[in-house]
Parts: C-alpha cells; structure tokens; sequence
C-alpha cells in the first residue's frame, strides 16, 4: 500500500501549504507518496483530491489532471474518487537502475495555470536473483604456484539495492582453495580464489567447485557457477601492465572508430608462455556494443557513436592473459565530455489563443516548459520574446515559464499578436529553437460612434413634399461586430414651440 509524505522531510512530516483563495499561483511545497514495485496495475497510491483540500466533484471543475515530461504515463487520476492509482506495471530496476532511492516527479495542473509537484518513491522488493555473467567459469593456476595466491572470479550482479542486493558468496567445500570477498570503491562485492595448499598437476589435473551468490532478502534469493580449475605446467610469470589504471577523456562525438588509448602488458616468460593477448574482464552488453578491444595490440576504439546525455562515464576491466592462462587485470576509465549537439525544446502546456481587449496586465496567457538534454551551461536555457510586444515571461515551478499581458492592449490599434518564443542554450556556439503562438484580441465595446463633423449645414426650399430625403449623415465606432453597428435619432429639440421630429424625422439604420 501507498504511504503519504509531503514536504521535503521524508521522515513523515507534513509541510502542505495551499491557500484556498490563491490556487492559480505558484506553489512551494509538494506531495510525497511511497509504494513498492511491481503492484497490479490501479493499485491505490494516495488521494490527489483530499491532499489538496478539494472534494472530488471539484476535480472537474478545475480540469486537474497529469503532467509529466518525456517518461510513459506510469499514474492515472480517478476522476470520481481522486485518488492516484498506477496506470500500468513499474519495475523500479528499469526506472533507475541501482540508484539508492528512485523517485518518480510528476506535477498536478489544476485550473490550466497551476502546477503542484508530486513526488513519488518505489520501494524496492527483492523480485531479482543474482545473475553470473556465465554460468562456467576457467581458472588455470600453474602446478608451482605457491598457497596464497588469489585469482579473480567472475561477479554476480543482482539489480535490486539495499539488503536485496548481493550480500555474499560461498565456495563449495574443498582442500585446495577458499574464498576472498573484495569490497570496491563503489561497494560491489568481488569474488577471489585463494590457493590453500601446492597443486599438482599429475595427481590432480582439474579442479570443479561451485560458488553461490545470495542476495540479503526475506527469503533470500542465490545463483550457483560452475568453476573448472585446470592445473597447468610452470609458466613463472604473469602478464604485468604498465599501468594499473588507464584513464581518458573524449568528447561525444568522436568518429566511431576512434582510437581512445592502448594498454600494454609485458610477461618476461619467452614463447608461448610470453605471448600476451588481452580482452575485457568487467563487462555489460552495453559496453561491448559500445567498444571493441584489438586482443594483440590492446587498443581500445568505438564502435559506436558515444552520447554523453546516455552516459557520461564508463568504467570496466580488462585482463591480459599469456598462452598458459595466467592474467592480470586493470582498470580503464572513460570520461564523455559534452557537446552542445542538443538544441533546447519548448513544450507548451497549455495556451489562450484569444483573449479580451481589456485583459488586465499580468494576466496568464500560456504556461510551457524548457528543456535541453545537454549539461552545464549547454543545457541551460534562456527564453526572450519580442521586446516591443505588451507581453512578458514569468518563472513558474521547475522549468516552467509563464507568458502574461504586460500592458492594456487595444483591439483597434492590433487584432492579433503573433509571439515568437525563442528558447536558447548557453553552449557555444549556442542552439535556439522557436516556438510561435497567435494570440487574437476579442473586441469589448470601448469606443463610441462618431461623426466626421460636429455641425452640419442643410438648405431645402419651403413647401417641400413630405418623406422627401434632404440630408444624409454617416457616424463610425470603430468596434467589430455588434459593438460598432449604430443607429441614429433625433435629439429632443423644439422649432417654434413644436418637436423639432414633427417637421422631420431620421432613419434609425442609415
């Protein structure tokens, strides 16, 4: 079941601030909610409506609903009951790999102009086992190797964090080898076999163990390897890299191909036992797919093309092994710099295409989002408008800008307004992207009809037919429709002593 946090302390504090007459502005707090992974689909995750102060019905009434940027639709909003149920299975490995919490942000729009953050946590459930790169795994050790030697097995991996990650490794029962745990850097547990007692080929030429591998859950969950130790004949001295680690740093668009750097091991046995071949050790299908290892020369190239904004770092093993079978192995570390290859994107989320004449400033007109998938100040972006337009940008929640009536606009002076919203970021040289929005200015009655001339001079001879036309008049309002149709009168004025409608009248239309 869903639990409800608000606020920024995760510890169960309640920091919701929602004032009832002041929804259309920004707000600054969130919604906190936790769940585990892998719930059926429309589970219960938290009341949108009551953790917002609002009864159900009034979901509609202020069209609330889900956004969220780029990542499929994971929520669904119950219009009747508000509550927050998820749309579809979430596996929290896929959204976030081994990252030590995984949230999930989303907002709330309510009224087209408001956001509300939500943030969601997937709890991790122990529904991985660990996995061997290989289910069998060759070990040559030389007859004359002296006890204490270690060598490095293959590691489990196990994509779940926390105690439901891998805990531990056990080496089948033996005489000959025990087991050595190594913790690296990033906490990942490596397995190493450690020589107990002098082999000897002639009495025993293979060696077949097991390791296991158990992740820390309830229950817990364990993989098994098969390891072939073959016994070889004396090959005295082993691969030794120049260096133990091997660092670079390349930009992301490197040609595929390109030669990144060249490690080097030296064995100073001769023949067969001196020859050195190389090939990586600590490896993901990703990485293979991404880089290629030359095994005689140890060159190491792409090839395929890097994109910082997938990864901008790659660490993984490579060992340098002689005829024999005795290795060594080292690091090698590759750094992406970022290239300004990204321009910004403008998605708008919602707009007023028309608006009144007498829309008083400050007044919303759209709400949209920036974005660009570069780093640093490559993916910082800026956003402009026309500085001769009544109009101007205001910062919203996240990266959200809004677009507001700076001025009183006029209908007659401009019908509409086409705005160009120019996004850019600050790489160099810079990227842009436009985005235009048509905004049409609806009329309200604010101007009056008038006459070309204040007087007009009409002579006609006495004793004229009646009906007969003798002067025509023409008044504008320069209003659209039926705020600028006229009709016309006659002021109530008298001719000697009479109403002056008795001698003559006016047609209200023409």
């Amino acid at each position: 079941m869903a639990t409800l946090k608000r606020g920024r302390d995760y510890r169960g504090f309640i920091l919701l601030s929602i004032l009832l007459g002041t929804r259309r502005e920004a707000w600054a707090g969130h919604i906190f909610y936790s769940l585990p992974e892998e719930t059926d689909t429309g589970s219960f995750v938290g009341n949108i409506a009551k953790d917002l102060g609002l009864e159900p019905r009034e979901l509609a009434e202020h069209g609330i609903r889900i956004v969220s940027r780029g990542r499929t639709q994971l929520f669904a909003l119950n219009p009747r009951s508000g509550s927050l149920v998820t749309a579809g299975r979430i596996d929290r490995e896929e959204l976030c790999a081994q990252s030590a919490r995984c949230l999930v942000n989303f907002n709330i729009l309510m009224d087209k102009m408001s956001l509300y953050p939500i943030e969601v946590e997937i709890i991790d459930v122990n529904d991985n086992s660990p996995r061997f790169l290989t289910e069998e795994m060759t070990v040559k050790i030389t007859e004359n190797t002296a006890p204490g030697v270690r060598f490095p097995l293959n590691e489990a991996r196990d994509p779940d964090v926390g105690t439901n990650s891998l805990q531990s490794y056990q080496l089948s029962p033996n005489r000959h080898f025990s087991l050595v745990v190594q913790t690296g850097d990033d906490g990942a547990k490596y397995p190493e076999l450690v020589l107990e007692r002098v082999l000897d080929r002639e009495e025993e030429a293979v060696h077949h163990l097991l390791l296991t591998a158990s992740d820390g859950g309830d229950p817990p969950r364990s993989e098994t390897a098969r390891i072939q130790v073959t016994v070889v004949d004396v090959n005295d001295h082993v691969p030794v890299f120049s260096l133990p680690q091997y660092q670079v740093t390349v930009p992301e668009n490197v040609p595929v191909g390109t030669r990144l750097l060249t490690v080097h091991a030296v064995d100073l046995d001769e023949g067969v036992n001196g020859e050195v071949t190389y090939s990586f050790r600590k490896i993901t299908q990703k990485i293979l797919q991404i880089f290629q290892l030359n095994p005689h020369t140890g060159e190491l190239s792409t090839s395929e093309g890097l994109d910082y904004e997938e990864s901008s770092y790659y660490e993984m093993e490579v060992q340098a092994q002689d005829g024999p079978g005795s290795m060594t192995r080292a690091k090698v570390i590759i750094i992406i710099l970022d290239v300004n290859d990204n321009a910004p994107e403008v998605t708008l989320t919602s707009v007023s295409n028309s608006i009144p004449e007498d829309t008083p400033p400050g007044t919303v007109i759209a709400l949209f989002y920036l974005q660009d998938r570069d780093s640093g100040k490559n993916g910082e972006v800026t956003c402009t408008i026309s500085e001769n337009l009544p109009f101007k940008l205001e910062r919203s929640v996240d990266n959200y800008y809004r677009l507001v009536t700076a001025k009183n606009l006029d209908r007659e002076k401009l019908p509409v307004y086409n705005i160009t919203l120019k996004a850019t970021d600050g790489g160099t040289p810079p990227l842009s992207m436009e985005t235009h929005i048509s905004v049409n200015v609806a009329d309200t009655n604010d101007n009056p009809p008038a006459f070309p001339h204040s007087s007009y001079s009409v002579y006609i001879p006495e004793n004229n037919p009646r009906g007969a036309s003798i002067f025509s008049v023409t008044a504008h309002d320069p209003d659209s429709h039926e705020n600028a149709q006229v009709t016309y009168s006659l002021s109530e004025d008298t001719l000697r002593g009479a109403p002056l409608s008795s001698y003559v009248s006016i047609n209200s239309d023409t």
